[in-house]
């Protein structure tokens, strides 16, 4: 059958083998460019179909429409060779009457030695770059029929990808006399493994847990009850941010407040306890809040321990259990009001 083909093809390509020869000589082509133009436009058709029969996907059709567009130039110039009795002699000769009609087949005839050239190289490099389905799918076979003996001679000795979300606890291994098991087959396996799954992938926002928004005020409290013992030198955005946890923008907001609450109330000067602490304890004295009383007073201590020799927080608080109507000495202005 394969030789009967390769007769039939040896044969077609001897026919037209003068019709483009002639067309050759007739687009100016010397008698050893003439003679080898044939290869050139035919050559390429039985190059593209072996490379059709190779090739897969995309490549494939690639050669087929390669196939395609030199079997339909070849037919058009064998048409022409038999429409013009003035090629069957050699030599320049119009290929239409009609000069658009001419000057389309000349530029056809010329094209196709170069297209040849781009297209026969393509396809020879995808030829050679292209890996055969057959052992592609061999080494498939044998890498799954590998992992099904090993998980049938041992199913157990591979543990699931997926976490359980509350794992059984693991009891201890006991001695015990060897018995026959029988050996679990792959749908056992799988089915034994229907436990719960831990969630892969991106958790939707629906399902993740909220966090309650602070307000401003909130981290104001937060800011004035953490910030108390720290000095204008330390009031930084930075630390603000790391000891609240909260973004750049609100704490520089944060810190400019703290530091207009400094600046308008002069009574930080006379202690290292701020105004806003000091009203906190007064508040949490006048209302029997033991626990915030106590933490300042701890606070204090503590500062006053780390910072000798310089104002005493305990003298501050003492200043307010003798006179609890105030903070501190009032300043001029209040005096004059």
């Amino acid at each position: 059958m394969v030789a009967a083909l390769l007769v039939v093809v040896a044969m077609a390509f001897r026919v037209s083998w003068n019709a483009l020869k002639d067309v050759a000589h007739a687009v100016g082509a010397d008698w050893l460019a003439a003679d080898l133009y044939p290869l050139v436009v035919d050559g390429l058709m039985a190059l593209a179909l072996i490379a059709a029969l190779v090739l897969t996907g995309r490549d494939r059709r690639f050669a087929l429409w390669v196939l395609g567009g030199y079997t339909l130039a070849s037919l058009v110039l064998n048409y022409v060779h038999g429409l013009v009795p003035g090629l069957h002699d050699g030599g320049r000769v119009r290929l239409a009457v009609w000069p658009p009609a001419h000057y389309a087949l000349v530029l056809l005839a010329s094209c196709l030695p170069v297209g040849s050239i781009f297209f026969g190289s393509d396809l020879v490099a995808k030829v050679l770059h292209h890996k055969p389905e057959s052992s592609q799918k061999t080494q498939t076979a044998v890498n799954r029929s590998g992992s099904d003996l090993a998980g049938s001679a041992d199913p157990d000795g591979f543990e699931s990808v997926y976490e359980s979300a509350d794992p059984a606890p693991v009891a201890e291994p006991t001695p015990v006399v060897a018995e026959a098991v029988p050996v679990r087959s792959v749908r056992a396996v799988a089915a034994a493994g229907s436990r719960p799954r831990r969630a892969t992938g991106a958790v939707p926002k629906s399902a993740r847990t909220r966090v309650p928004a602070r307000s401003e005020d909130d981290l104001l409290a937060e800011a004035r009850s953490v910030a108390y013992r720290w000095s204008d030198a330390e009031l930084t955005a930075d630390r603000i941010r790391t000891t609240l946890r909260t973004s750049p923008a609100r704490a520089r907001m944060l810190r400019d407040t703290l530091k207009a609450e400094r600046a308008a109330d002069s009574r930080h000067l006379t202690g290292p306890l701020a105004p806003a602490v000091l009203d906190q304890y007064q508040a949490a004295r006048g209302g029997a809040d033991t626990a915030l009383t106590t933490a300042v007073t701890l606070a204090a201590i503590d500062y006053d321990t780390a910072h000798p020799g310089e104002p005493s927080a305990m003298d501050q608080l003492r200043a307010l259990d003798d006179r609890p109507d105030a903070l501190i000495e009032p300043t001029d202005e209040e005096k004059a009001s």
